[in-house]
Protein backbone atom coordinates (compact mmCIF):
# COMPACT_ATOMS: atom_id res chain seq x y z
CA UNK A 1 0.00 0.00 0.00
CA UNK A 2 1.79 3.71 -0.90
CA UNK A 3 1.77 6.04 1.60
CA UNK A 4 -1.03 8.54 -0.02
CA UNK A 5 -3.70 4.66 0.43
CA UNK A 6 -2.08 4.49 3.80
CA UNK A 7 -3.03 8.19 5.23
CA UNK A 8 -6.74 8.01 3.79
CA UNK A 9 -7.16 4.66 5.52
CA UNK A 10 -5.84 5.49 9.13
CA UNK A 11 -7.72 8.52 8.65
CA UNK A 12 -11.38 6.40 7.73
CA UNK A 13 -10.57 4.31 10.69
CA UNK A 14 -9.93 7.42 12.96
CA UNK A 15 -13.60 9.01 11.84
CA UNK A 16 -15.08 5.72 12.20
CA UNK A 17 -13.48 5.24 15.60
CA UNK A 18 -14.84 8.76 16.86
CA UNK A 19 -18.78 7.99 17.08
CA UNK A 20 -18.05 4.43 19.52
CA UNK A 21 -15.39 6.60 21.64
CA UNK A 22 -18.02 9.29 21.85
CA UNK A 23 -20.90 6.64 22.73
CA UNK A 24 -18.16 4.93 25.58
CA UNK A 25 -18.11 8.41 27.14
CA UNK A 26 -21.43 8.91 27.63
CA UNK A 27 -22.13 5.54 29.07
CA UNK A 28 -19.23 5.99 31.55
CA UNK A 29 -21.74 9.07 32.61
CA UNK A 30 -24.55 6.20 33.59
CA UNK A 31 -21.44 3.99 35.41
CA UNK A 32 -23.72 4.13 38.65
CA UNK A 33 -26.05 2.91 36.81
CA UNK A 34 -24.37 0.07 35.25
CA UNK A 35 -24.34 -3.32 37.08
CA UNK A 36 -26.24 -2.35 39.73
CA UNK A 37 -28.53 -5.79 41.54
CA UNK A 38 -31.53 -5.84 43.35
CA UNK A 39 -31.22 -8.41 45.81
CA UNK A 40 -33.84 -10.48 47.84
CA UNK A 41 -31.94 -13.53 49.23
CA UNK A 42 -34.01 -16.63 50.60
CA UNK A 43 -33.09 -17.31 54.05
CA UNK A 44 -32.92 -20.83 53.82
CA UNK A 45 -30.99 -22.85 51.69
CA UNK A 46 -32.69 -23.56 48.06
CA UNK A 47 -34.07 -27.45 48.63
CA UNK A 48 -33.03 -29.73 46.68
CA UNK A 49 -36.40 -30.65 45.16
CA UNK A 50 -38.26 -26.87 46.08
CA UNK A 51 -42.48 -27.27 46.52
CA UNK A 52 -43.96 -25.17 43.95
CA UNK A 53 -45.34 -22.15 44.86
CA UNK A 54 -43.36 -22.19 47.87
CA UNK A 55 -42.84 -18.52 50.14
CA UNK A 56 -39.90 -18.37 52.10
CA UNK A 57 -38.34 -16.28 54.70
CA UNK A 58 -36.27 -12.88 53.44
CA UNK A 59 -32.41 -12.98 54.60
CA UNK A 60 -33.18 -9.50 54.51
CA UNK A 61 -35.73 -9.81 56.80
CA UNK A 62 -35.26 -8.03 60.95
CA UNK A 63 -37.65 -7.47 63.79
CA UNK A 64 -37.19 -3.34 63.02
CA UNK A 65 -40.02 -2.44 60.95
CA UNK A 66 -37.59 0.76 59.95
CA UNK A 67 -35.24 -1.65 58.26
CA UNK A 68 -37.66 -5.10 57.70
CA UNK A 69 -37.19 -6.34 54.45
CA UNK A 70 -36.08 -3.28 52.65
CA UNK A 71 -32.96 -1.62 51.37
CA UNK A 72 -32.33 1.80 49.54
CA UNK A 73 -28.50 2.62 48.16
CA UNK A 74 -28.28 6.36 46.95
CA UNK A 75 -25.91 7.12 43.95
CA UNK A 76 -25.24 9.99 41.96
CA UNK A 77 -25.77 10.11 38.07
CA UNK A 78 -22.57 11.55 36.09
CA UNK A 79 -22.72 14.48 33.30
CA UNK A 80 -23.49 18.23 33.01
CA UNK A 81 -26.03 19.79 35.60
CA UNK A 82 -28.64 21.19 32.91
CA UNK A 83 -28.03 18.80 30.62
CA UNK A 84 -29.87 15.96 29.86
CA UNK A 85 -29.80 12.84 28.99
CA UNK A 86 -31.89 9.38 27.75
CA UNK A 87 -30.55 6.66 29.44
CA UNK A 88 -31.34 2.93 27.61
CA UNK A 89 -31.31 0.02 30.62
CA UNK A 90 -31.54 -3.30 29.86
CA UNK A 91 -33.67 -5.31 33.20
CA UNK A 92 -32.44 -8.72 33.70
CA UNK A 93 -33.54 -11.09 36.97
CA UNK A 94 -36.01 -13.20 38.51
CA UNK A 95 -39.05 -11.81 40.28
CA UNK A 96 -42.25 -12.23 41.58
CA UNK A 97 -45.35 -10.10 40.62
CA UNK A 98 -46.43 -6.55 41.82
CA UNK A 99 -48.97 -4.21 40.94
CA UNK A 100 -49.04 -0.62 40.30
CA UNK A 101 -51.23 2.04 39.86
CA UNK A 102 -52.02 5.55 39.38
CA UNK A 103 -49.13 5.35 36.50
CA UNK A 104 -47.86 4.49 33.24
CA UNK A 105 -47.62 0.82 32.19
CA UNK A 106 -44.70 0.94 29.33
CA UNK A 107 -44.71 -2.50 28.17
CA UNK A 108 -45.38 -5.79 30.25
CA UNK A 109 -43.16 -4.83 33.11
CA UNK A 110 -41.87 -1.54 33.15
CA UNK A 111 -44.12 1.17 35.32
CA UNK A 112 -43.56 4.46 35.36
CA UNK A 113 -44.65 6.66 38.15
CA UNK A 114 -47.82 5.73 40.42
CA UNK A 115 -47.72 3.73 43.80
CA UNK A 116 -47.78 0.14 44.93
CA UNK A 117 -51.15 -1.60 44.69
CA UNK A 118 -50.91 -4.37 47.09
CA UNK A 119 -49.34 -4.67 51.07
CA UNK A 120 -47.36 -7.97 51.08
CA UNK A 121 -45.36 -8.44 47.71
CA UNK A 122 -41.86 -7.34 46.48
CA UNK A 123 -41.52 -3.57 45.30
CA UNK A 124 -38.40 -2.84 43.05
CA UNK A 125 -38.36 0.73 42.69
CA UNK A 126 -35.36 3.66 40.86
CA UNK A 127 -36.26 7.25 42.11
CA UNK A 128 -34.44 10.33 39.65
CA UNK A 129 -34.51 13.46 41.44
CA UNK A 130 -34.11 15.27 38.18
CA UNK A 131 -36.44 15.21 36.04
CA UNK A 132 -38.47 14.10 39.22
CA UNK A 133 -39.40 10.57 37.99
CA UNK A 134 -40.09 7.19 39.36
CA UNK A 135 -40.39 4.10 38.04
CA UNK A 136 -41.06 0.05 38.84
CA UNK A 137 -39.64 -2.58 36.67
CA UNK A 138 -41.90 -5.73 37.82
CA UNK A 139 -45.55 -4.88 37.61
CA UNK A 140 -48.03 -7.52 36.86
CA UNK A 141 -51.84 -7.46 36.13
CA UNK A 142 -52.16 -9.74 39.25
CA UNK A 143 -50.14 -10.90 42.57
CA UNK A 144 -49.68 -14.57 43.45
CA UNK A 145 -47.33 -17.32 44.32
CA UNK A 146 -45.29 -16.94 41.35
CA UNK A 147 -41.84 -16.48 40.20
CA UNK A 148 -40.19 -15.48 36.20
CA UNK A 149 -38.10 -14.31 34.64
CA UNK A 150 -37.99 -10.61 32.86
CA UNK A 151 -35.59 -9.84 30.31
CA UNK A 152 -35.95 -5.95 28.25
CA UNK A 153 -35.04 -2.62 27.91
CA UNK A 154 -36.62 0.71 29.39
CA UNK A 155 -35.33 4.01 28.65
CA UNK A 156 -35.51 7.07 31.11
CA UNK A 157 -34.62 10.62 31.13
CA UNK A 158 -32.00 11.46 33.80
CA UNK A 159 -30.26 15.04 34.21
CA UNK A 160 -26.89 15.75 34.89
CA UNK A 161 -25.69 15.25 38.17
CA UNK A 162 -29.40 14.19 39.63
CA UNK A 163 -29.52 11.34 42.85
CA UNK A 164 -30.53 8.24 41.78
CA UNK A 165 -32.26 6.02 44.92
CA UNK A 166 -32.29 2.31 44.17
CA UNK A 167 -35.08 0.98 46.80
CA UNK A 168 -36.16 -2.46 47.24
CA UNK A 169 -38.85 -3.79 49.66
CA UNK A 170 -40.25 -6.91 50.43
CA UNK A 171 -43.30 -5.16 52.75
CA UNK A 172 -43.63 -8.28 55.02
CA UNK A 173 -40.14 -10.36 55.33
CA UNK A 174 -41.29 -13.60 53.05
CA UNK A 175 -41.03 -13.67 49.58
CA UNK A 176 -42.24 -16.31 46.30
CA UNK A 177 -38.75 -18.60 46.62
CA UNK A 178 -36.99 -19.47 43.28
CA UNK A 179 -38.96 -22.48 43.03
CA UNK A 180 -38.86 -23.38 39.55
CA UNK A 181 -34.92 -22.98 40.02
CA UNK A 182 -34.95 -19.99 36.94
CA UNK A 183 -31.75 -18.92 35.73
CA UNK A 184 -31.13 -16.09 33.36
CA UNK A 185 -28.70 -16.83 30.76
CA UNK A 186 -25.10 -14.82 31.61
CA UNK A 187 -26.25 -13.06 34.78
CA UNK A 188 -25.27 -14.14 37.41
CA UNK A 189 -25.17 -16.81 39.21
CA UNK A 190 -25.64 -18.61 36.35
CA UNK A 191 -25.73 -21.15 35.33
CA UNK A 192 -27.12 -21.84 39.06
CA UNK A 193 -30.09 -20.57 39.87
CA UNK A 194 -30.17 -17.17 42.69
CA UNK A 195 -31.60 -18.69 45.30
CA UNK A 196 -34.00 -15.83 45.62
CA UNK A 197 -35.11 -12.89 44.06
CA UNK A 198 -33.12 -10.71 41.44
CA UNK A 199 -33.37 -7.45 39.36
CA UNK A 200 -30.01 -6.67 37.41
CA UNK A 201 -29.53 -3.63 35.50
CA UNK A 202 -27.09 -2.88 32.38
CA UNK A 203 -26.62 0.40 30.42
CA UNK A 204 -27.31 -0.19 26.82
CA UNK A 205 -26.77 3.26 25.56
CA UNK A 206 -26.63 6.85 26.33
CA UNK A 207 -27.62 10.23 24.23
CA UNK A 208 -27.57 13.51 24.80
CA UNK A 209 -31.07 15.15 24.65
CA UNK A 210 -30.29 18.19 22.67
Amino acid sequence: MNRSLLLTSLLASALLAIPTQAADDLKKIASELDGYRYEFPCKDPMPENPKPGADGISARATSDPATNDKFTDVKKFGGEPGKKYKVTLRVRGVVEPMMYKDGKQEGERFYIGGTPNNATYNIYQLTVSSPASHFFFNRDDRTGHRIFTIDYTATIEIEGGATLTFHGNGQNGRMITNFSKLVVPDVAPAPQPFNGQFIQLNVVDVVEVK
